[in-house]
């Protein structure tokens, strides 16, 4: 049994950085350039170039894996078992209770410690 696993050649990646880098520095140079400009075309611009930086960016190879982990992620996350409604709030008020509880304790030693220290001091 054969398996022909093609692995994707990544050529220029040095290049591709490069150019992510110049992308997002002649973002954040344009956004102060033009600072006089409407925030709503500026955001627009900014939004353009980010998409183009992040599509060169995911043609490189740990861009790949970055969007490989992405993607493995969504997966894991699909596969959750989210509690229900009742779950979550007979949680909360478990936490709410012990929370009060850990305070009064915490309250009465430190009253009890106070005491104590102005016993001895006087």
């Amino acid at each position: 049994m054969t398996t022909n696993t093609e692995e994707k050649v990544y050529r220029l990646d040095a290049l591709k950085w490069a150019l992510v880098i110049a992308l997002v520095s002649v973002g954040v140079y344009g956004n102060s350039y033009y600072s006089a400009e409407s925030v709503l075309y500026r955001a627009i611009a900014l939004l353009a170039l980010a998409g183009v930086a992040i599509l060169i960016a995911t043609n490189t190879a740990k861009g790949s894996a970055i969007v490989d982990v992405i993607r493995g992620a969504f997966v894991e996350l699909r596969k959750v078992v989210w509690p229900t409604r009742q779950e979550t709030n007979q949680t909360t008020l478990i936490v709410v209770a012990l929370v009060i509880v850990t305070s009064i304790i915490l309250w009465l030693l430190d009253t009890l410690l106070g005491f104590i220290a102005s016993s001895i001091i006087g």
